[in-house]
């Protein structure tokens, strides 16, 4: 169940004094109440995040006993095949789909706060397709074979993208409408998908580069990609949880959030950026993963109420358990192959966005 802030009233401009009574009121919805089980509830799930990282390299396409996984940490063994699919294959393709996960569910949660759209997501509103054809474009005219390079197109193109949607949503009476931002997002991504498949068709040698990871994938991730990455997600996670504030007062409307003393294109600009890290990121390390950013934002504030400093948290715990556990979903069903966790994700949040889309009560946040 989705929990919502209450639209912007006519009352939100009467004072600014009564502006933090109404977000006592608003914050404290959600499954846990207290600031003592919202902790508590982070913990619990980090527990969780454990157990579901440990059954990501204990569990793949190759079966091997948990004593060997055990063996592979505490008496590593290089001339072990198990040992070295373990620490050489399994651990670094967890720890990427850690950080991407991570990734990918704050920056659905700042993009929905921001805009204040219960459908925002890096997939639906082209801030992916923006990455990846960004991407393209440096393998096909750059030449550009290795994720430092693949990293600066992504930023670039997810920058584009989400200038370009916010842009095109803010035409017209009324500004940037959840509605006006849902149909640019869309039709952008269209677009953009259309251009990167456009340059696949007439060179060969870039799809074949490009396929590894064009459905969203975290299989061949090595230790120099966990390396390479992991500046670039700890950047954009900082940025993001540092929003949290900024995107509780934006949720009031602009003019409540300046008579508060927020400056509003700075909370805007900081998010955004965050955004952009957070997807370029994601992407130039596992490709477009879908759905993330879209479902766990909904699944936080469900539990949490919609007080970003609560729901940043809990993204950042979910975002990898549904990423990892898809992966693993996707690795075991299809012995001896796998099935890539983008396939896997898109099956899991389809559903929910269906579901998403019937509520009457979503129209904003």
């Amino acid at each position: 169940m989705a929990v919502t802030l209450e639209p912007r009233t006519d009352d939100d401009t009467l004072s600014p004094r009564a502006a933090p009574q109404r977000t006592r009121a608003v914050v404290g919805r959600g499954v846990l109440s207290s600031g003592w089980a919202k902790g508590g509830g982070v913990g619990v799930a980090v527990g969780v995040l454990v157990v579901v990282a440990f059954a990501s390299v204990a569990y793949g396409s190759k079966t091997i006993d948990l004593g060997t996984v055990v063996d592979a940490f505490v008496a590593y063994d290089g001339t072990n095949n198990d040992h070295l699919i373990i620490r050489s294959l399994r651990v670094p393709r967890t720890l990427v789909g850690l950080g991407v996960g991570a990734a990918l569910g704050l920056a659905g949660a700042v993009m929905q706060g921001v805009t204040r759209n219960p459908l925002a997501d890096p997939g639906i509103f082209g801030v992916e397709a923006g990455a990846a054809l960004a991407v393209v474009v440096g393998i096909y005219v750059f030449g550009v074979g290795s994720l430092t390079g693949y990293v600066w197109f992504a930023f670039a193109g997810a920058g584009v993208a989400s200038v370009v949607v916010y842009g095109l949503g803010s035409l017209g009476r009324g500004g940037a409408t959840p509605v006006k931002l849902a149909l640019a997002g869309a039709a952008m991504a269209a677009l953009l998908s259309s251009l990167t498949s456009a340059v696949l068709i007439i060179d060969i040698a870039t799809l074949d580069q490009f396929r590894f990871w064009a459905v969203g994938s975290l299989a061949g991730r090595d230790g120099q990609v966990v390396r390479q990455v992991a500046p670039f997600l700890t950047v954009g996670v900082l940025l993001a949880l540092a929003s949290g504030r900024g995107l509780n007062t934006l949720a009031l409307g602009d003019d409540v959030a300046r008579s508060l003393g927020q400056r509003v294109h700075l909370a805007r600009a900081t998010s955004g950026l965050a955004v952009i890290v957070c997807s370029g990121a994601a992407v130039a390390a596992a490709g477009p993963v879908g759905f993330i950013g879209l479902t766990i934002p909904h699944v936080a504030r469900a539990i949490s109420g919609p007080d970003y400093r609560w729901v940043l948290p809990w993204s950042i715990v979910l975002g990898p358990i549904l990423l990892l556990g898809a992966d693993i979903v996707g690795r075991v069903v299809a012995r001896p192959g796998e099935l890539q966790v983008g396939i896997v994700t898109a099956f899991i949040g389809a559903p929910f966005f269906i579901a998403l889309v019937r509520r009457r009560k979503l129209a904003e946040l």
